[in-house]
Order: structure tokens, then sequence, then C-alpha cells
């Protein structure tokens, strides 16, 4: 594994893809396992990179000024914060998890600012194939930060032109009704 400037991790599998575009998929610590399986299926399928990014909600984006150096620390967050630091350490494990044993090539990155619109720009930043994101986990506590932040999948569909693929949240098992065998 490799570590470049700007958040970025890459492990390499024994080929990699030069010429098809990369598949971005957006990643949490303990976000269901089902979103990282089905990106890397597919990206394993399309012979493509996955870039798994994890977004820093609590960065900020100062606004973006090509003649200021500032801005790359704001799209990219500061590698050195422990917090960041033990985040990407967990992701990374997982993301080689799902993705070694298919022979799939993938990168980590962290941005920061706002999950919708950093997963757009990191899209668009790489000329993405597509955008691979799940949907929230079921709960109070998840509905109400959809309701008050926005739910990234539908931002997205409004806003890029790329292919969105919404993986759901696996289905609560329904509970055995007493009067069924």
């Amino acid at each position: 594994m490799q570590a470049s400037a700007a958040g970025q991790q890459w492990s390499m599998s024994d080929e990699v893809p030069t010429s098809l575009a990369p598949v971005v998929v957006g990643v949490v610590p303990g976000q269901y396992p089902e979103v990282l399986r089905t990106a890397a299926s597919l990206a394993q399928g399309l012979s493509a990179l996955l870039i798994c990014a994890y977004v820093d909600e609590a960065s900020y984006l100062v606004e973006w000024d090509p003649a200021r150096s500032a801005h790359r620390l704001s799209l990219h967050p500061d590698a050195d914060d422990a917090e960041i630091r033990a985040v990407t350490h967990e992701l990374r494990s997982v993301v080689a998890a799902a993705c070694d044993d298919l022979g799939v090539a993938w990168a980590l990155r962290t941005l920061a600012g706002d999950p919708a619109r950093a997963l757009g720009r990191l899209a668009a930043e790489t000329e993405a194939a597509m955008i691979i994101v799940g949907t929230p986990e079921r709960g109070l506590g998840h509905r109400l930060s959809e309701a008050l932040n926005g739910s990234v999948a539908a931002w997205l569909s409004h806003h890029q032109y790329r292919p969105i693929l919404i993986v759901p949240a696996p289905a609560a098992k329904p509970a055995r009704s007493p009067h069924r065998p």
C-alpha cells in the first residue's frame, strides 16, 4: 500500500486499470457491509479502480480559490489529525477486507465538508463512471440527521449527471407472528 498527498491511500491489485473510469463509493465507519460489497463487486466486474471516500463532516470548506494554497486543506482534511487517522485506519482495514480477495484496485480518500457535495466534487475530479452510496441506517437518530442535513443520495441524484447507485439498508427481519408456524 502506498500513501500519497491529500488524504489518499492507494492499494493496488496486480493489474491496475487505466482505461476505465473509476467507481466512487461513500464509506463511513460502521456502515452496513452491503454498500462496500456491492461497490467492490461492481468495480471488479468493470475492471475499474474503486475510490472509497470518507467525508469528515466536522471539517469545513473555505472558499475555493486557485490562487490560495489554503483551499487544498479545506477539500482534504489534515491527515495528521489523530481522529482522522483512527477513522482512516479502521476504514482501510474494512476496504481491504472487501476488495483484496476480489483483486479490486482501490483507493481511500478523506474529504471535508458536506458529504453529497464532497462526493460530487471527487467524482468530477476523477471523472468517475458512477457514484455508489448507501441509505441511512434505520432509526430515529438517522432520520433526524437526514431531515436536518438532507439526503446524500437525493442531493446527488438532483445535481449529478453521473449514474448514482443507492444500496438500500438491509431489511429488518419481520417478527414471527405467534399465529403462524
